[in-house]
Formats: structure tokens, sequence, C-alpha cells
């Protein structure tokens, strides 16, 4: 992988090489020190709330990603159910079928009625008959008591799960009402200020140092051919809008833009930011390299890719498209490289 590696500096510009300067020596990341708080309350609130909905976003993402799996569960445990039911109700017929022609010999155990056979050597053959038919229905009788514990086994199974999914439906709708009350917080407060305070506001937040521009990424080269696939989706999202709970491709919450970029290179990623942090090998910072996943918070709410120079492209909040950013735009958890 050396080959691959960009000339010095490591891949960040100067601007970056300032940020990790002051990265902690004790943890393997080098966390990123957050940003100074602003004056502006109003700031503070807005910010405050956006990180809270995008929390709860990460939870809705998490909560749908567990129901469409218990779903795709509780239907293959539906389908066995139905199967096991069909053959019990076979078995159960053909049991039926030897009890009926017992009944209908005169009620006499088969093994007299054999006795009354007028040739004996008819009467042995008949014997031997019976006794492989003796044998082969103590057989089904065995193999119907087992199939109906099977069945009753995969019914309790089935029932647990869709316990299990009604559980995370209900968690979907309750993370769903906390981001959309968050972001209606945040709304009206973006609503209240005048006009000269939104736009100082505007300029202040992050929403004015984001950019869609290609910045300078000379030099900057992914490890393997599906990274800088994921790279070149990424950056073909550029500008499309911020969607809580998306994954493209006409929007995009941050994990399901990482998700959908790499899905273009081939690469399964699972839904959540958290999970994303644990989706391939972990390295330091001052090592990221193009197609990286940037986990960010302690919480591992937020994340981004890695484009090189010091530059993550990412889809940062209501109202912001995906767009580039500095690394150190917020506190760094993990760089994952898949």
């Amino acid at each position: 992988m050396g080959s691959h590696r960009r000339h010095a500096p490591s891949g960040f510009d100067r601007g970056v090489s300032a940020v990790l300067c002051v990265l902690s020596a004790a943890t393997a990341f080098g966390a990123v020190p957050a940003a100074a708080a602003p004056s502006d309350p109003a700031r503070a609130e807005v910010d405050r709330l956006y990180t809270a909905a995008e929390r709860a976003t990460e939870a809705f993402n998490r909560a749908d990603e567990r129901a469409g799996v218990l779903r795709e569960q509780v239907g293959a445990a539906q389908d066995r159910i139905a199967r096991q039911q069909e053959r019990v109700n076979t078995m159960r017929e053909a049991i039926g079928s030897l009890a009926g022609a017992q009944y209908r010999s005169g009620g006499l155990d088969p093994s007299l009625a054999l006795l009354f056979a007028e040739d004996p050597d008819d009467y042995l053959d008949k014997a031997a008959t019976l006794d492989r038919i003796s044998a082969h229905q103590a057989d089904e009788l065995r193999d119907l008591q087992q199939a109906l514990r099977d069945l009753s086994r995969q019914r309790e199974e089935a029932t647990g799960r869709l316990a299990e999914l009604e559980r995370s439906r209900r968690a979907v709708v309750r993370h769903k009402r906390t981001v959309e009350r968050k972001l209606a917080q945040a709304r009206r407060v973006l609503n209240a200020l005048s006009a000269p305070e939104r736009t100082a506001y505007d300029r202040a937040s992050r929403a004015g140092t984001g950019r869609l521009e290609v910045p300078d990424l000379e030099g900057a080269l992914a490890p393997s051919a599906r990274a800088a696939a994921a790279v070149a989706a990424v950056r073909s999202a550029l500008g499309k809008p911020y969607m809580w709970g998306a994954s493209g491709p006409h929007g995009f919450d941050c994990s399901g833009l990482m998700q959908w970029s790499y899905a273009q290179a081939g690469i399964g990623l699972p839904r959540t930011s958290q999970a994303q942090q644990f989706a391939g090998r972990q390295v330091a910072l001052s090592e990221a390299l193009p197609g990286d996943l940037v986990v960010y918070r302690s919480d591992a709410s937020h994340v981004g890719m890695y484009v090189g120079n010091g530059q993550v492209v990412h889809a940062p909040y209501p109202g912001a498209p995906v767009r580039y950013d500095p690394v150190g735009m917020m506190p760094v958890a993990a760089v994952t490289r898949v």
C-alpha cells in the first residue's frame, strides 16, 4: 500500500496540519478539539438542536434497519411454518388412512384378520407385509410428534420476532417524532431572527464554511480501486440535499451518504454511523486516505468520507447540501478504512 500513499505532506493541507498539532498524544485517533463555543445564543441553540436531531436520526436509522431485518425473519419463519403445517397435515392424513383401513376390516386387529386367510402361504406373505406396515406406521407417528414439536417451536420463535418487530416499529416512530420536534424547534429559532441576524448566523455557522467546488486534491490517491470508486460516488452527490433518514440517490443523511457511495463501489456498509465505525480497519487520523470514513463525536453520531488534503465530503444537516468541509470541523472519534 506504500506505493499508493500521497507525497509529503501526508495528505493534509497546511490548515489541517495546524489542527494535527493539537491532537492529544494519549489517543490513537487524536480527537480534534471542538471549535470555541459561539457567542451568538441563536447559533448555539440551533447547533444544539441540529446535533440532537442528527443523533435521533441515527437512532431512527438503527431501529428502521432492525425492523427491516425482523420483517425478513418473520416472513421466512411464516413460510417455514406454512411448509411444516402442510407436512403435518399430510402425515395426519397418511396415519388416518391406515387407521381407517383397520376400522373397515371389521374392527379386528389386522393380525387377527390375517389368521383367517385360507392360503397359509398368502398369510405368511401378508404377515410379513403387516410387520413392515406396523413399523412404518410407528415411524410415521414418531415423525408426526417431532413435526408437531418443531411447528410449536417455530410458532413460538415467530411470535417472539413479531413482538420485537412491534417494539422496533414503536422505536422508529418515537425517534422520528424526536427528529421532527428538534428540527421544528430549530426552524422556529431561525425564523425568529431578523434579516440582519439571519445573515450573521449564516455567515458564522458552518453553513457558510462548506464548499461545493472541488478543492485541491492533487496527489490524493485512494488505497484501492473500490475506495476510489466510493470517492467518485460521494463527490457525485455534492449539492444533493440533506434528508434525514434518506440514503439516496436524491437526498442523504450522513450515514446514508456513506452507505450509498460504497454501494456504488460494490461494497455493502451498515446503515448507521455507529456501525460504520467498525465496518473496517481503524487507522490514525494522520494516516487517513481517500475513501476512509471519518466518524465524529464520542457517540459516533456523524460520519463523512475523507477525500484527501484535509477535506471530507458529508451530508451536514437540514438546509445544508452535501459538501466539502475540513476534516477537523468537529471532534473526530475514529477513522475507518473499509
